[in-house]
Formats: C-alpha cells, structure tokens, sequence
C-alpha cells in the first residue's frame, strides 16, 4: 500500500498546526471502547494511571481512510493506556514495542502501529502497539505522562516475556515523529523515575535494547523543532529548562542502547535536523548509531511508500541493524 499524496499532505497539515490539541475530526469520528482497536489489549496499570484527572478522556476514534477496506485511523482519549499485541505465527524470540506518531495530540494507529506489526511479525518478531495516554488530555505532570507509560510497557514485556515467547533481552523500540521522540526519550530516560512502583514488574528494566526512530522529533529546544509536538507535551508557555530537559540530544549516556534513524531531507514537518543532531550526539558520545538519510518521502511515509522510493527499504534495513544488535536473529 502505497501513501497517496493527499493522505501526505493530511499528515502534514495536521503536524505542522503549531500547537494542537487534538486530531481534527471527521464525520466518521465516533466514541470508542478500547475493543474498537482489535487485538490482546495488556493494561498497563492495574489501576488508574499516574496523575488521572477526575474526568477521564473520552475514547474516541477517526477514520480517516475513503477505502471500506483499508483502515488509517487515529486515536484519541486515551483514558486507559495498553499494549496491543501482534503475534508472529513463528516467534523468534524477538519483541518490539510500536510507538505511533501524532504529535502528542493523536496517535496514527494503522500507519505507525498495525502496519509495522504486519511486516515485522513476518520476520518472526513479536510486536505490542503502545496506546499512551496524550498530554493534553488533563493529566497531572503532563510532561511525564507518555514516557511513563514507555517505561511501563518495557517492564510489563519483560515480565510478561514467556507469555509472549520473547527473550527478555531482545526487545526493541521503534518510534515514528512524536512517537520517535517517546522513543527516544525512553532510550536516554529509561532509568530515571518518573512514577511510583505498583507492583513486581516495575522491578525489571525499562531499558530497550535498541532504538529505532523514523523520522523522529528530538529536540525541543532548537529553531528546527516541532513546534506542535513540543507544546502538546510541555504546554504554553514552556521555559528554556523545560524546552532542554526533554531534548532527546541532551540526554545521551552511557548506557543509551543502540540507535537507528530514518528521515528524509524534504520533511517539512519535522526537518532532518532533528535526526542528524542526536546522530551527532551519539558519536560524540561513543555510543552506537547508525542514520540513513534520504532525498524524498516527506513525513509520516509509515512503509506506504512505494518500492521505487529509495527511503522503502527502511525496514529492511532496520532489520540488518538489529540483527547486528544481537536482537533480531541474522536470518530475520
């Protein structure tokens, strides 16, 4: 499935809104039930998340395909975060953890997550699409609240690793625009405490073995950021502390996993200069990275580009470098 140019300048549109509270809504806009996104849901809390509001969001769900048969839906409200499942019919022992983009203020649910599970549950590779609760959305601690959840869903795969048929140690992360900013937040932040212990899994670690981030927001403290993304997740105003404090290149240490990056020149969402500076960040640090950057393919390209796009053989390649990592087989 290709990405239309219509569908590209949707998303576009929609990231570059500077800031924003929600996803705009369509017609085909409609309350939903967690049970609306299919699939093995793992709450992430066993009982209301940190810092909930006394009203909690309303789920809600938009459609935005035309074609019956192809689904391009974002989520909004999300009250009770989760991890949705997507088991390889032959599991290798591989896990990555999916976190869609939206800007902090929707997550694009098929793009980002369903279709990513599709193509790596076919190498053999366990997936769970993260829904995180949005910023915007009344929580207490607004700037916490999605890495809280990351770090949540690291330690229940761990803890919940022989359900699912993963080695514990082979669990990746891979992250789109605002979602690659979570990412990588949970790559440089995994072992700060943000949320207090409920139970036994909060003893495992957050840590992901590898980082993947495809056309990432990383900073939020330079010219070049996403000015939507950064406002969803700090409010207005924000002070310089803040703006640096979650700046994913200000945040590299010794034990940051791996990193892979993805982004083309002609993104005129999130421009290619948030990904070449936390590459340069990496290398200054000694720590382990690899960037491949492409000339077109714009924002939020997902794999619905075409073959002939230079930037479709990103997964493939994200592959071969997690396999490198140890955490996907060779084979895979």
């Amino acid at each position: 499935m290709t990405m239309d140019q219509p569908s590209r300048r949707a998303v576009v549109a929609a990231l570059t809104a500077a800031p924003f509270a929600a996803a705009p809504f369509s017609t085909a806009a409609a309350a939903a039930a967690p049970d609306d996104i299919p699939g093995a849901t793992i709450p992430l809390w066993p009982e209301a998340a940190p810092g909930a509001p006394a009203t909690l969001p309303t789920p809600r769900i938009e459609q935005r395909s035309k074609d019956a048969g192809f689904n391009d839906r974002w989520v909004t409200g999300v009250a009770r975060p989760g991890l949705t499942v997507r088991r390889a019919a032959r599991p290798n022992g591989a896990a990555v953890l999916l976190i869609p983009g939206g800007g902090y203020g929707f997550i694009a649910w098929d793009n980002e997550g369903e279709e990513q599970a599709r193509w790596l549950n076919k190498l053999g590779v366990t997936c769970f699409i993260l829904s995180y609760r949005l910023p915007a959305e009344g929580w207490s601690n607004r700037a916490l609240v999605p890495l809280q959840d990351a770090q949540r869903a690291v330690r229940l795969i761990r803890a919940r690793a022989g359900e699912h048929n993963v080695d514990p140690k082979r669990i990746a992360v891979l992250g789109f625009s605002a979602g690659g900013h979570l990412a990588g937040s949970l790559a440089t932040r995994h072992a700060e405490p943000c949320y207090a212990p409920v139970d036994e899994a909060d003893q495992q670690s957050a840590r992901p073995d590898l980082a993947g981030l495809i056309y990432p927001v990383v900073t939020l403290a330079e010219t070049f950021t996403h000015a939507g993304s950064r406002d969803n997740l700090l409010g207005t105003p924000s002070s310089d502390a803040q703006r640096r404090d979650a700046s994913v290149e200000r945040r590299i240490h010794d034990d940051t996993p791996p990193v892979f990056l993805v982004h083309a020149s002609d993104d005129d969402a999130v421009p290619i200069a948030n990904s070449l500076t936390l590459y340069q960040a990496m290398l200054a640090a000694k720590r382990p990275a690899e960037l491949h950057a492409f000339d077109m393919g714009g924002h939020g390209f997902g794999v619905r580009l075409p073959d002939s796009a230079p930037a479709a053989a990103w997964p493939k390649l994200f592959a071969a470098y997690a396999a490198r990592q140890n955490v996907f087989p060779p084979s895979a």
